[in-house]
């Protein structure tokens, strides 16, 4: 049984990644229907939140539904942390996880996400602090490390588990990488296989079929998986991994009425969580993959990615039910 502090998450849990404008509460109310055993949100700036920016409040709306759900946030300023760990706690999420892999230049350049690997004492000490700040769980997401020529995952985990984290994930990329090449768990498995180590390991990175879920599991011996890209516009991802696992065969596909389906349903919780504009404008990225694999579909796309008005996007679904309901996926 894998735990995260006090909660039970079962054998192998599944976990959605945080995901900047994709783990909103819509698409993880999608998710959890469909076998993710703990959700996150996008990641939260601890700057917005103590400067009460809307952006990054908002992103602390959580719903019963999601349970266990945990709000990950991010910064290198250590009372700005603090304050943001009193904040957060008010959402009374389940869990509080600390972001120190995110690998892009605006956060980086803070000395936040991925950045503060060039600082193991600091992000040792930083999390010391914000453990001592919340009797909630708080768990860390982190890469490999900074390059190639920096790789100290081992020591950094160990380091921080004796601060007091209840679990780590770990992208299988240093922040150099960004997302390119191949993801490298070994790495991961070594942290899991150290002696000293007593908290779940979650694997990140390249998991995006069944298959590669058993790997993780199987072959390196990870208590579970973070699951980010493979996810947007397939929230069924869980399902199908969590059906192999038990028969070793793959999930039949999903039919197209039920990508409609849960693409109009995607789409008006985002309307009625984000407003007409926000909730039209951040439910585009998900389409392609909704619907991917329909010869001749670009039109249909188009009117989807490119219409303003959610009633075009609905008479778009609409569309492509009459004209390709019968269509087979594989």
């Amino acid at each position: 049984m894998v735990k995260i502090g006090d909660i039970e998450l079962g054998e192998f849990p599944l976990l959605l990644a945080p995901m900047e404008d994709v783990s909103d509460p819509p698409f993880r109310a999608l998710c959890k229907e469909q076998g993710a055993d703990v959700v996150y949100t996008e990641f939260v700036s601890s700057e917005g939140l103590i400067r009460n920016a809307a952006k990054s409040v908002m992103k602390l709306d959580i719903y019963e539904k999601e349970r266990p759900v945990g709000i990950q946030i991010f910064g290198a300023n250590m009372e700005s942390m603090l304050q943001t760990i009193d904040i957060v706690e008010k959402s009374k999420p389940d869990i509080i996880d600390i972001n120190f892999g995110c690998p892009v230049k605006k956060v980086v350049s803070k000395g936040a996400g991925a950045g503060i690997l060039k600082d193991v004492c600091l992000m040792e000490k930083l999390t010391a602090e914000m453990v001592k700040r919340t009797n909630l769980p708080v768990t860390v997401k982190t890469r490999l490390g900074w390059d190639h020529d920096s790789i100290k995952i081992v020591e950094v985990a160990e380091r921080l588990q004796d601060v007091g984290i209840k679990s780590i994930a770990i992208h299988g990329r240093t922040r150099a990488q960004m997302y390119k090449g191949n993801a490298d768990w070994k790495p991961i498995a070594d942290v899991k296989n150290n002696p000293r180590m007593h908290i779940p390991v979650f694997g990140n990175g390249d998991v995006n079929t069944p298959e590669m879920a058993v790997k993780m599991r199987d072959e390196y011996g990870l208590d579970g998986a973070m699951i980010g890209r493979a996810t947007i516009g397939n929230p069924w991802f869980f399902k199908q991994v969590k059906h192999f696992f038990k028969t070793g065969e793959h999930l039949a596909p999903i039919s197209l009425a039920e990508r409609v389906e849960a693409a109009r349903r995607h789409l008006q919780m985002s309307i009625d969580w984000k407003g007409e504009k926000l909730g039209v404008f951040e439910t585009r990225r998900h389409y392609t993959n909704y619907f991917k694999g329909i010869p001749n579909f670009k039109e249909y796309r188009m009117k989807m990615v490119t219409s303003d008005e959610s009633k075009d996007v609905f008479a778009a679904f609409d569309e492509v039910l009459e004209k390709f309901g019968d269509y087979q996926f594989v």
